[in-house]
């Protein structure tokens, strides 16, 4: 399980594994460099996409 942390409003995952091959293929087309800014992005998108579903 990864540890998440809020800091200062800064999340802060430490260990986090996804699996899931067809996000890693959609990741490996960009270039590597490029990878923890596109899983930042991702990952800022998905948490909005849930924003209020915690009243669920």
């Amino acid at each position: 399980m990864a540890d998440v942390k809020i800091e200062d409003g800064i999340i802060k995952v430490k260990e986090l594994d996804v699996q899931d091959p067809k996000a890693a293929a959609v990741l490996q087309e960009y270039p590597e460099a490029r990878w923890a800014e596109v899983t930042r992005r991702a990952l800022k998108i998905g948490l909005g996409y849930l924003k209020g579903g915690a009243q669920d």
